[in-house]
């Protein structure tokens, strides 16, 4: 185990008093962690008891975990997992979904308050599936299954419609779907009472592109649906195969579908420099005017990856701001806290995760505040080590 950074105070303000985290490692564990002081600390660790737990979702307000199965081989199928948290990080299996193989993501959405529903992505079986909640153990309420007649120019990751990301707009009345495969950002409209999903027309990347994930920005005052769209709400992707970050303008016409128009795409890199070959942009999010990148393999702060900073301006287009260090390597996932002084990144091959510090007002990364490994290292290219991190809030 790592040791932790407690003596590393953040550049920009004082160190949190307390916060928690919970992140997954594909062994089969879901890790309750403390930040208190600048030190982060393994609470607990609890076996999930699916194959190769994947992603994490969770419900603050339950408050509740929902983690899900990449399981890509022996077994047919695999167990999305729920969790009730009670006091202290303490976890109680409160219910499962069979699930076929290879999911990457989840997402709650539909309901009265946007969570009676789950949605999975499956990148190994070319499909998505959604779920009513509570798990009750029974099958998907849906299941879509994708096809394409041909490969895509890239032959290897473009054998089939590979969904990586599951995500909904600012409106709560559109579920997404980034699929690296096809080259599409699927869009479906939300039924939110009964769950049911309604395809509509995708947005349409540059062939070879490879959406990965993706993240919405809003204008500040945009509250409701109509001042959404007539404001210029705006969904950045991050695309694994051209190592790009593009952003998309999004309309709402009246009785009409979402609908997505390419803006923009830059590298994740100062002068629009392309990527060093073996890189692989990873997760994406925005807080505030300011976006943010993963970039696996980069090796830019060598032996460890880097993070990009973008700056989003009013009219919705984005510049690169920086590039810092992701205190390790393959950072597959990252999330920012509430307040927004705090980024906790989860390096998958490295297995560990570190916590930097964010200027509020600049958007800047500052220095490693604390850092732990979790279970055991991976390997680069390979599902193990740690797989998802996100804040306990």
């Amino acid at each position: 185990m790592l040791s932790s950074y407690s003596s590393m105070l953040p550049v920009f303000g004082g160190v949190a008093t307390a916060a928690n985290l919970w992140a997954t490692h594909y062994s089969g564990t879901i890790n309750y962690l403390s930040f208190s002081g600048g030190a982060l600390s393994l609470s607990s660790s609890t076996r999930t008891g699916n194959n190769l737990p994947s992603w994490i979702t969770y419900d603050s307000a339950a408050p509740a975990l929902y983690i899900p199965d990449e399981v890509f081989y022996g077994p047919p199928s695999g167990s999305l997992v729920s969790f009730s948290v009670g006091t202290n990080g303490s976890t109680t299996p409160t219910g499962t979904g069979s699930s076929p193989q290879g999911v990457v993501a989840s997402t709650l959405y539909g309901g009265t308050n946007g969570k009676g529903f789950i949605a999975q992505a499956h990148y190994q079986t070319s499909q998505m599936t959604t779920f009513k909640l509570p798990l009750t153990g029974g099958a998907a309420l849906e299941t879509f299954k994708y096809t394409m007649a041909t490969r895509g120019p890239n032959k290897q990751r473009q054998d089939a419609p590979h969904p990586h990301h599951t995500f909904v707009d600012p409106t709560g009345e559109y579920l997404l779907a980034t699929d690296l495969g096809a080259d599409l950002i699927r869009i479906n409209k939300i039924d939110k009472t009964t769950g049911k999903l309604t395809e509509c027309p995708p947005g349409k990347p540059t062939p070879g592109t490879g959406p990965r994930h993706g993240a919405f920005w809003s204008p500040a005052g945009a509250t409701s649906r109509v001042r959404r769209g007539a404001e210029g709400t705006v969904l950045f992707v991050a695309n694994e195969l051209a190592n790009t970050v593009s952003s998309w303008a999004a309309s709402y016409p009246t009785g009409g579908c979402l609908t997505l128009t390419l803006k923009q795409s830059l590298t994740p890199y100062q002068g629009n420099s392309t990527a060093t070959r073996g890189t692989k942009i990873g997760e994406i999010k925005v807080k505030d005017n300011f976006l943010y990148t993963s970039n696996r393999n980069d090796k830019k702060f060598a032996p460890n990856d880097s993070m990009t900073q973008y700056t989003i301006s009013a009219d919705g287009s984005f510049t690169w701001t920086d590039n810092t260090s992701s205190y390790g390597t393959y950072p597959r996932t990252f999330d920012i806290n509430k307040a927004g002084d705090f980024v906790a990144i989860g390096d998958q091959t490295t297995s560990n995760v570190a916590i930097v510090s964010r200027d509020k007002v600049t958007g800047k990364l500052g220095q490693r505040v604390a850092d732990l490994r979790i279970g055991t290292t991976g390997t680069p290219e390979n599902e193990d080590g740690l797989s998802a991190v996100v804040w306990a809030e």
